[in-house]
């Protein structure tokens, strides 16, 4: 019963996955080139220790497969792990261990804030325990396994944070807070994650035990636009352990959402990886089957119910039980929607914009030919009056006004076409980005910056022009008469001094 806009709108938020799910790269072949491997591992999606949005949480408030503590709020579309306010611990984490060796995760995050400097930071999780809660970025101290921490103070004033920490541990090192991690770190970078334009990207990859990282800065569209930021080789983890996400704030916040959290097994190549079938119980099938059974029973018996409940309906289009459902969705609009409202919305903003900045260009043009013909005539009678060598000067100066004159009149002819072209582009845009915004922008720069250099010239020609019998002196300023005598100064500070004695003899 779903209608071609309800399939669009499931698709919609399935398409990144399916891309992923159809293409299979892994982030480490550029590392397996190197070394000289041959075959890249198999990679498969593993949906029970994922989540992303649309439509995250349940009615409940829970994530499915996932368990949140602390401050962490899960909403549609993505878990705040913290909010912008002092003191704040949260922390999400897998509720199932994992039962693969190698993998690979793609968190996809976002940190803002509203000062120059943030705190305290993120922490990506792989560790034999939950790390609930704790000092370490919001999660338990102490862990066995690795921790990323994206970092965002400095606490040892090196002035390398914000950054990217590798800090692997055994169950028995205690974090150093105090510097930041640097004498635990097996590896680092310096990464500037805080208030990008776009969503931060990591992938954090281990693989024959050697665990890799990869950042996308967040500065372009471009999911797989990685840059390389930290290797450990060598490193034995858990084979088994959960995954989570955490993060805190101290003096200064940040907000710490996390928009989405995917996660994949690797496995070697001539290997064949576990099926579905195989790693759930025979005891959890049949419950699930069971389950299943009872639910289309309950489905059946609602649809029977409707249809002896409105007999009338039956058979017509558009009257259909699903026609309901279809009904109150059309009612809220999704996030895809909202963004290109709010997008054709300021475009139309800047289409008004344009145009008004069009009409105020035409009445500067007729203006510049008034002031033309004005300066050419007044040129004119006073070349009149001089006769010989001095007509001959002012011919002179009447050519190169009225070059100047067409050179500015040429210029707003131009700055008038510019206008046009933009826009004419503007209102066949269809698919409006943050390019097209930029490019509006620098145009209304160079607008202005043309505009300037017409006033210039204008001011420049009428002062040029103007007899000096003409021109407008500044009026002298009259003598500043005589106030205060100096008699009358030595009374007033008399007095002043027998108030303020009496003052403090008051006090």
């Amino acid at each position: 019963c779903a209608s071609p806009r309800s399939s669009a709108k499931m698709a919609a938020p399935l398409a990144p996955l399916v891309l992923l799910l159809a293409l299979g790269r892994p982030a480490l072949a550029a590392a397996q080139a190197t070394e000289g491997v041959a075959a890249a591992p198999h990679r498969r999606f593993e949906y029970k220790y994922s989540f992303k949005g649309p439509h995250l949480v349940q009615a409940d408030g829970t994530v499915p497969f996932w368990v949140h503590t602390g401050n962490a709020i899960p909403s549609a579309d993505q878990i705040r792990i913290t909010t912008s306010l002092k003191s704040q611990k949260g922390s999400v984490w897998t509720k199932n261990k994992s039962i693969f060796e190698y993998w690979e995760v793609e968190v996809t995050f976002r940190v803002t804030g509203r000062g120059r400097i943030g705190a305290d930071g993120l922490a990506v999780w792989f560790t034999e325990e939950q790390g609930l809660e704790g000092p370490v970025f919001g999660a338990a101290d102490k862990w066995n396994g690795v921790g990323i921490f994206f970092d965002s103070f400095d606490n040892d004033g090196k002035k390398n944070n914000p950054g990217v920490i590798v800090v692997g541990n055994n169950g028995k090192l205690l974090y150093d807070h105090h510097n930041d991690g640097s004498t635990q770190a097996l590896a680092s970078c310096q990464r500037d994650f805080r208030n990008k334009p776009y969503p931060v990207r990591v992938k954090i990859t281990y693989y024959q035990k050697t665990l890799t990282v990869l950042v996308n800065n967040g500065f372009t569209p471009d999911k797989e636009d990685y840059e390389s930021c930290a290797k450990v080789e060598d490193m034995v983890l858990p084979s088994q352990g959960y995954f989570g996400i955490s993060a805190a704030t101290g003096g200064l916040a940040d907000d710490h959402d996390v928009l989405s959290f995917l996660t994949f097994q690797l496995t070697e190549p001539g290997k064949e990886a576990p099926t579905p079938e195989a790693e759930i119980p025979q005891k959890d099938k049949e419950k699930y089957q069971e389950e299943f059974e009872h639910f289309q029973q309950e489905l059946d018996k609602k649809k029977e119910e409707f249809q002896r409940e409105h007999p009338d309906v039956q058979g017509q289009p558009g009257k259909t039980p699903c026609a309901f459902f279809l009904a109150a969705d059309d009612v809220f609009e999704t996030v895809s929607d909202r963004e290109l409202r709010q997008i054709f919305e300021g475009q139309n903003r800047i289409h008004l914009e344009i145009k008004q900045l069009n009409r105020q260009l035409d009445m500067i043009l007729d203006e510049q030919r008034k002031y033309v013909s004005a300066v050419t005539e007044e040129i004119a009678k006073r070349g009149a009056g001089f006769p010989g060598q001095q007509g001959q000067v002012s011919q002179q100066e009447i050519e190169t006004v009225v070059k100047t004159q067409e050179e500015v009149i040429r210029q707003v002819k131009e700055i008038r076409s510019s206008v046009t072209d933009a826009l004419r582009s503007i209102s066949g845009a269809q698919h409006p980005g943050s390019a097209g915004v930029y490019e509006t922008t620098q145009h209304f720069n160079d607008i202005k910056e043309h505009l300037h250099v017409v006033k210039r010239d204008i001011e420049h020609l009428v002062q040029r022009n103007t007899p000096s019998s003409e021109k407008q002196k500044c009026p002298e300023l009259p003598p500043l008469p005589s106030c205060l005598s100096t008699v009358h100064f030595f009374i007033f500070v008399a007095v002043q001094t027998v108030l303020f004695i009496g003052y403090v003899m008051y006090r």
